[in-house]
């Protein structure tokens, strides 16, 4: 395929991912800015189940999760319905990661389960993929130390434990969303400003329109 134009990255819709604090507002912004498109933030102050999703998961994991899938799927055709592109802070493909792990862990029933995929399924059918994922790759630990910086308080409770099994289904994630949408993985461990990261993503597509998946681990001296 022959390289995209510059015109066409501000129609770009991109989609950040990534673990619990591993930087996908900061860098959601920075594109946002850089491209000139407009950012849609993950629904989080206004969540009225995220705090007792940390209080008692098992009790209110599938109503939490019903309820980001029911707000990414409103952004998702939001930026679609819009035209002119958008970055979003977090896909809709990422609840299926949580739900996932929850069942895996013991704390969500797979009947639940089964009802969110079929729910997502359904849904799926009327959504138009991004044209790019943006993988913030950050290991457990440093996504431990990221939360407590912030120190949220609906966030006191996560466990390296629950971060973990989080972190290893994210692995399986991307590995099969990059058969079907672009995938760009950083290292954010190694690599933190954001604007040259900006610079460099739109290098990425503009030398590709299409990337299956791309590990790029920038040389710093």
């Amino acid at each position: 395929m022959p390289p995209a134009s510059s015109a066409s990255l501000n129609d770009l819709f991109i989609g950040i991912a990534g673990m619990i604090g591993a930087g996908k507002s900061t860098l959601a912004t920075a594109l946002g800015k850089h491209l000139n498109i407009p950012v849609y933030f993950e629904p989080v102050a206004d969540n009225e189940y995220l705090a007792d999703f940390y209080r008692d998961t098992a009790r209110y994991c599938f109503a939490t999760q019903i309820y980001l899938l029911n707000r990414r799927f409103q952004q998702h055709q939001e930026i679609i319905w819009r035209g002119g592109g958008g970055v979003q802070d977090r896909t809709i493909y990422e609840d299926a990661v949580f739900a996932r792990m929850l069942v895996n862990i013991g704390l969500m029933e797979e009947r639940d389960y089964r009802t969110y995929l079929s729910l997502f399924r359904h849904m799926s059918n009327f959504m138009c993929r991004p044209h790019m994922i943006v993988y913030l790759d950050v290991k457990p630990e440093r996504s431990m130390e990221r939360i407590r910086m912030r120190s949220r308080d609906v966030e006191s409770g996560v466990s390296l434990e629950y971060l973990t099994a989080l972190y290893d289904e994210y692995n399986r994630f991307i590995q099969d969303i990059s058969k079907t949408i672009p995938v760009i993985t950083v290292d954010y461990d190694r690599f933190r400003d954001v604007e040259e990261m900006a610079t460099m993503i739109e290098k990425e597509y503009l030398n590709a329109n299409f990337l299956r998946e791309v590990s790029w681990h920038p040389n710093r001296t």
